[in-house]
């Protein structure tokens, strides 16, 4: 997909395995391998269970209890952190908004929580960085979101507020798993186009998870294509979608003839999403 020189981020030999149910150890990630080009967005597509949500688990560490994870070795722009402590600068757009936000925590407070921790500013300074964060994923009247609980927020706005926390962490890498499944079809085009944008405005590079090809098609530049927990073809959208190399890509490509070949379906039609 990219020489490792031009990539952000390069991991070769990466294996997650989890306790099984009856004992013993279940392999869920299996001598993953790629590189992420700087300022790109790359989809990772598969079915359920192939491992996609486990790997962007597994860049975070967020891996559940009892997980093992282990890799040959990781480069963060050209440089070896194998071995090192050293956080990757990656921030996660989770499937569902609710689970990463406190029902009884208004989003002004989860927001400014983070910037303080990451930005390492005082309150105030953090305030003023939690607006313009929201004003950056264009949330009309920033003010007055800050002020409100989750919950009276629509689908896409806690979405729209969700990005903007991860962006408050100042990550050079943004991961999102399936963004926009549970918004409708118009809402799933805004943050789509938003993502796209963000990345180009922020020299972002950007990692989606998706079953939906349409969406690998209308806003990525490269895919991972995963199959029982390992990556079985990988290249850019247009190469991968006209001539699919791997059996399990062109299954994927019939089970969903009309998504479409080349990028830029998506537009930002704005609103109160």
């Amino acid at each position: 997909m990219t020489s490792t020189s031009d990539a952000l981020l390069s991991v070769d030999g990466l294996d997650v395995d989890l306790p099984g149910r009856t004992g013993g150890r279940v392999t869920v990630l299996d001598d993953v391998s790629f590189d992420l080009p700087r300022g790109r967005v790359v989809g990772i597509v598969g079915e359920s269970g192939s491992g996609k949500t486990m790997l962007l688990r597994a860049l975070m560490g967020i891996l559940p209890e009892g997980a093992n994870r282990e890799w040959r070795r990781v480069l963060l722009d050209g440089e070896d952190v194998t071995s090192s402590r050293r956080r990757l600068p990656a921030a996660m757009v989770f499937q569902d908004p609710m689970t990463s936000f406190n029902p009884l925590v208004r989003i002004g407070a989860h927001l400014t929580e983070v910037a303080q921790r990451f930005q390492k500013v005082g309150r105030r300074q953090a305030t003023a960085l939690a607006r313009e964060a929201l004003a950056a994923v264009r949330i009309p009247e920033p003010d007055r979101v800050l002020s409100r609980y989750p919950h009276e927020l629509s689908g896409g706005m806690r979405q729209r507020a969700m990005i903007a926390m991860a962006l408050l962490a100042q990550p050079e890498l943004l991961l999102a798993d399936e963004p926009t499944t549970a918004l409708d079809a118009t809402i799933q085009a805004q943050i789509l186009a938003l993502l796209r944008t963000l990345q180009a405005e922020r020299s972002l590079t950007v990692l989606i998870v998706t079953h939906d090809l349409g969406v690998v098609a209308a806003v990525c530049d490269d895919v991972l294509v995963m199959k029982d927990g390992r990556i079985v073809e990988s290249g850019q959208v247009d190469r991968v979608f006209r001539e699919p190399q791997h059996p399990y890509t062109k299954e994927l490509l019939d089970a969903a003839p009309d998504a479409p070949a080349e990028r830029g379906a998506a537009a930002d039609q704005g609103g109160d999403a």
